[in-house]
């Protein structure tokens, strides 16, 4: 793959207008001036184009609106294109709960209708987007790339299921597959359904924080440009066929998270309320982090710091929340 700078790359972005693909698309434009971007999203709730409003007049940018599971769509998004970057998914745990069809619909379905496009158009590199909760819950020690998956959700299953598709597209017919799996992220633009931005626009309001259960459950968190960095570090010279761990050794309790948000903004802790824990919530994740360290890769963000700029953002950008 081209280095940075010297030759130029069109990308396709799936899931550009969501909480990752566009910090990774704005990420991307800035870094590779000369790369071409385009971003096929359906725009479902949680994709939003104000996400990318500063780059949408970039001439090396274009946004698509479009299914990923509709083949036509994809083919044509596909077409002309160096690489395929997979971020559109459904992605929270509680509504795969509620209702896995959709969860099913695109992860899995939507999943092969892309690793068919990239091999009928032999796109050089395709990087499917996964999670750690592919693995599933790991009460001591850390899962490594090769290690049995047990979801333990719907959303979990139905990543684990693309996850082995496309692994088999790469030893079935060759196609040049990259599977990265990176733990919680956080930072601008995430929509407030997950924890971390629905706890700080909570709080901002002087709203009650719903904590699972006792808290204590472990997540690794990531703040966003780190996971950027990582994705483009395997890009350009990951090895084909291989799977990455990307995590920052963030480790903390949901409970000691909270605690920290509301230090931060200076909120009473009487604002926790504990409620009952949804069904099969994983205790603990966490990943070992060899191979990506290998490649060079280091997280830049300490989770305070990174907290910090996080919330500053929802403080700052209310707007956006509150639509």
């Amino acid at each position: 793959m081209p280095e940075a700078g010297k030759k130029k790359m069109r990308i396709l972005v799936t899931g550009g207008a969501g909480f990752i693909g566009s910090n990774f698309i704005r990420y991307i434009l800035k870094e590779y001036p000369a790369y071409k971007i385009i971003n096929l999203d359906k725009l479902t709730y949680c994709g939003n184009l104000e996400n990318l409003r500063d780059v949408q007049d970039n001439p090396n940018y274009k946004f698509i609106k479009g299914d990923i599971c509709d083949s036509s769509v994809a083919d044509d998004a596909v077409k002309g294109c160096d690489a395929i970057i997979n971020f559109a998914a459904q992605t929270h745990v509680d509504r795969s709960i509620a209702d896995a069809s959709e969860f099913i619909q695109t992860n899995i379905n939507g999943t092969y209708i892309l690793l068919e496009a990239a091999k009928k158009y032999q796109i050089r590199r395709t990087i499917q987007i996964s999670t750690d909760e592919v693995y599933g819950s790991r009460e001591h020690g850390s899962f490594k790339e090769e290690d049995a998956l047990y979801p333990n959700s719907p959303y979990a299953a139905s990543k684990a299921a693309a996850d082995h598709l496309a692994r088999s597209y790469f030893v079935t017919y060759k196609l040049p597959v990259l599977i990265i799996r990176s733990s919680n992220n956080f930072g601008p633009y995430q929509y407030p359904e997950k924890v971390i931005p629905l706890f700080v626009t909570n709080a901002l309001e002087n709203k009650k924080l719903p904590l699972y259960g006792d808290g204590l459950n472990v997540r690794d968190w990531l703040y966003v440009l780190d996971n950027c960095r990582a994705i483009d570090l395997i890009l350009h010279k990951g090895e084909i066929g291989q799977i990455y761990n990307v995590a920052a050794g963030n480790e903390k309790t949901n409970l000691k998270l909270t605690k920290l948000i509301l230090k931060i903004l200076q909120k009473p802790e009487d604002l926790i309320e504990y409620v009952n824990d949804r069904p099969g919530h994983d205790r603990r994740y966490s990943m070992d982090l060899g191979k990506i360290k290998g490649l060079g890769w280091q997280p830049q963000y300490q989770l305070q710091e990174a907290l910090k700029e996080t919330i500053n953002w929802y403080q700052n950008n209310k707007q956006w929340w509150k639509e």
